[in-house]
This record gives structure tokens, sequence and C-alpha cells, in this order.
């Protein structure tokens, strides 16, 4: 159950808070800003989210590594997140997908790990504190040097994470969702309308819905001009992301000249984005959103879905002076979670439809947004 090499660690936080655990993964230090995520499943996509870049994630669940890492359900090219966090880290996995143990993946990919701490404790300081800056190292242990190592990073909001994520290239995508028992269909793209995927940070599962729901998509990087957007689609697409919107003002000025011009989708990062475009203001939450059993009401039906999240910002609706109706809240601290807008084909949502991981409730909303284009 624990890590072979059974090497120190220590966690050190902003604020002097000290954790000592055993390192796992790759040798060295790691810096980020701790979150916690209540996922119980799905480590693998959470450490493959590009919106993780610049952070290092604390897991809730005690358990984790247990049925490995396998080529699949991975969100990007590899792991994205500074450093990672578990209660009990088991290097011997059993799944029959299953292609290699998570310390070796995060070692081959250069990612640092720390176990055998209370992850209960340190989910509390920040839930009770507010998310904070954090080290991981396995080469230094003493905290005097961490902590000030860790108070001379200036924190993410001053950094463009999004550049540090986003594709540097224009390509197709074709593949659908996995499948138990694929059926080896090609993906004809005539007759489907296209979408343009903004990548700000993307993950491959919102790729693989809209082929689902019927896209033919193509992905471009975050720097693309409007103008040439919009001439390669029927649609647009703001994709999830990591940071402080308002780091990455190119994006708000691009989307300034999209919305209007075809209808819009924004999801996660790309809603941030698109609320400060419109003219509004969002604002850091305390401690976040992350993991998959978060309760969202569709305030038109009253319906509640389970939802999986991961973000610090939220969009200031009120702030967009009645451009849009409110669509969606957020059960356990009643923020802002989706908005449409009145006269333009907008839809935007702060919650992941896409899951990977997590439940599927919202996924109905890549098929909305397809019959939005088709009627447009």
């Amino acid at each position: 159950m624990l890590s072979k090499e059974g090497r120190k660690a220590r966690l050190v936080l902003a604020d002097g808070t000290v954790f000592e655990g055993l390192g796992f993964g790759a040798e060295g230090e790691a810096v980020g800003e701790v979150v916690f995520n209540t996922s119980m499943t799905g480590y693998q996509e959470i450490i493959t989210d590009p919106s993780y870049k610049g952070q290092i994630v604390s897991m809730t669940y005690s358990q984790i590594g247990n049925y490995g890492i396998n080529s699949d359900d991975v969100e990007s090219s590899g792991p994205q997140l500074e450093g990672f966090i578990a209660k009990e880290f088991f290097d011997f996995p059993s799944n029959w997908r299953s292609e290699t143990n998570l310390g070796d993946y995060l070692s081959k990919h250069g990612k640092v790990g720390i176990h055998g701490i209370d992850t209960r404790a340190l989910t509390s300081h920040v839930r009770d504190n507010g998310v904070q800056m954090g080290i991981i190292s396995t080469t230094d242990t003493d905290p005097e040097n961490l902590l000030a190592k860790v108070r001379r990073h200036p924190g993410i909001s001053s950094l463009d994470l999004v550049s540090e994520v986003t594709t540097d290239t224009v390509y197709h995508w074709d593949r659908p969702l996995w499948q138990l028992h694929p059926q080896n269909k090609i993906i004809e793209t005539k007759d489907r309308p296209s979408v343009v995927v903004y990548d700000f940070g993307i993950k491959q599962n919102i790729l693989r819905h809209l082929v689902g729901a019927g896209f033919a998509v193509t992905v471009v990087p975050a720097r693309t001009p409007a103008e040439k957007a919009l001439e390669m689609a029927d649609s647009i697409v703001l994709s999830n992301g990591p940071g402080d919107p308002q780091s990455a003002p190119y994006a708000v000025e691009t989307v300034k000249k999209l919305i209007g011009k075809k209808p819009v989708l924004g999801i996660c990062l790309g809603h941030q984005i698109l609320g400060l475009a419109l003219g509004g203001k969002t604002y850091k939450l305390k401690f976040g959103h992350h993991g998959g059993n978060h309760p969202v009401m569709d305030l038109a039906t009253g319906k509640v879905e389970i939802t999986s999240q991961n973000h610090n910002y939220c969009v200031d609706i009120q702030s967009l002076n009645d451009q849009v109706e409110l669509t969606h809240r957020n059960l356990y601290d009643g923020t802002e979670e989706g908005m449409k807008h009145r006269d333009m084909p907008i839809l935007s949502f702060q919650h992941h439809p896409e899951a990977g991981p997590g439940p599927n409730d919202s996924g109905y909303i890549f098929n909305t947004f397809r019959d939005l284009v088709k009627n447009w």
C-alpha cells in the first residue's frame, strides 16, 4: 500500500503549515496553488486536465492509484498539474484496462507527489483559510527553506497559464466517446454543423462530446484571430482552462469580436472569458469548486443535476446589467453556474458538461448547443 521508495517528503503551505509524508512519482519540488478535489474516482482525468496547470491537487478520497493508468482516459497529452497529494498511494493497481501504475506515470512526466499525510486536515485547512500557494519537496525537507521558496512565488493569478497549455497548431478531431464495444465506424463530417473550439486548455472529453452531438470539430490556438475563426465554422466553443481569466486579456478581446456573429458556447474558463467580453466582472472563490458531486439547479425546470466542476473563479451575473439570463445555480453556495444571452445565440456554463471524470447529468448541453446552431 505504501510507496516502494519510502522517501521522506514535505508539503509546506504559504501560511507556514507543514505536512510530513512520503514521496512518490518524480523526485524534486513542485510549487503551486493547493486545492482539493472531492471526486472518488477519476484521478487520471484530473491529473491530465489542463485546467489544473499551476496547481497542486489533493484528493479527498483516501485510496488513490488502485486501478492504475490507461491511455484511453487521458484528457490531454499527459499530467498538467504541478504536484499531487494522496492519503494512500497504491503502486500495485488491479484493473483490466490498466497499463501502468500512477507512481511510474507521474515519474515519467516529472511530476512530484506526496502521500501518507492527513488529507482531511489539509482539506479542512484550505476550506477554512482559503486556497494558497504550497510546495512539495522530496529533496529539501527543511520547512524554513521550503517556506521561503513558496513565498517567493508570485501566485498563479499573475501568470498567463493559458499560453502554456494551448495547442500550437490547428487540428481536426473526429474521435467519439470511448465505448466498451467500439463500432469502428468512420465519423462522417459531411452535412455536420462545423464548430471551432478555442483551446484555452481543452479537455479531450469536450471534443468527444461535440463529435457525439454531431459536430465537425476543429481546434485552434488561444490567440487565433476572431476573423479567421469566423471563416472556418458555423459556431464557436470557448474551452475550459487554467488560472485567472483576467490574465488572458487577448482572449477577452478576441471573444468580443465573436459575440453576435456566430453561436457561442462557453465552458468553465471559456464561460468566464465570455462574461468579461460582455462587459461583466469575475471574482475568486475562497477555495473553489473541484470535484464530481456538485448539485446544480436548472432554474427553468427546477431539475437538479450532479455535476463535475473545476474552477476558482465565477462570473458576477449582476455585473452584466441584464444582458443575460441566469440559467443554473450551484446549490452548495448559491454561485452562478450558467447563463444565456437574451438577444444573441450564446450559452455559457461554469460546470463541466463533458464530465471526465464525473456524472453525465449535464451532457445534454452539447445537444442543446447543436440545436441552437442548426436553428440559427
